[in-house]
């Protein structure tokens, strides 16, 4: 069932255990009040009589709306005013219309925030078998004794390294320089890098 009623010069269309903010109402958060000014009534598509049919609704808080600025000015009069406001309004729970109430209550609520905070269960996976596992004994690994596989890998490396290194000291060294015969050591500087006696004055 669903109802319109006025009040604080609004409408508001209402049904059982709805929440409405309405201007404020006299009253403590708790308190139970009742609106009389009930304009149309029905269910579902079916409309009701409104005569002698009252709303009953409960305070859940008495709160404050969003703030508002309001400025002022005046041109060329050096006037300027600037102030804030916030609307009060009061919260109310829809608690029965006539003599319909609210089903449900504070057991349903209850009820829904234990189902929301019971954790889902994990799906179980089935771990599958491998076709050829690692054994964990090293023994089991080389069964015949001999020496591991990454000792005759380091092995292998360095009988291949030894003939590159021979080879390096083989080969001549390019940064080098040649070596001096006994003729050009006695020959005499060049022209160009005697040294030039200074002038007589």
């Amino acid at each position: 069932m669903f109802a319109v009623v006025r009040t604080g010069g609004k409408q508001y269309r209402v049904a059982p255990g709805d929440k409405i903010v309405v201007e404020k109402l006299d009253g403590n958060a708790g308190d139970r009040i009742t609106l009389g000014d009930v304009l149309l009534a029905g269910e579902g598509s079916d409309l009701k009589g409104t005569d002698g049919l009252t709303v009953a609704a409960e305070i859940i808080a008495q709160a404050k709306g969003e703030k508002v600025t309001v400025f002022k000015k005046r041109r060329r009069h050096n006037y300027r005013r600037k102030k804030g406001h916030r609307q009060q309004h009061t919260i109310l729970r829809i608690v029965a219309i006539g003599d319909q109430k609210a089903e449900g209550g504070k057991k349903s609520a209850k009820a829904d925030k234990a189902a929301d905070s019971k954790p889902a269960p994990k799906p179980q996976v089935e771990e599958k078998p491998t076709a050829n596992p690692a054994p964990s004994n090293p023994e089991q690994a080389n069964p015949a004794g001999g020496a591991p596989a990454e000792k005759e890998q380091t092995g292998k490396t360095k009988a291949a390294s030894a003939p590159a290194k021979a080879k390096a000291d083989a080969a001549p060294k390019s940064d080098a320089k040649p070596a001096k015969s006994k003729s050009t050591e006695n020959a005499a500087p060049a022209k160009g890098a005697a040294k030039k006696s200074p002038k007589a004055k």
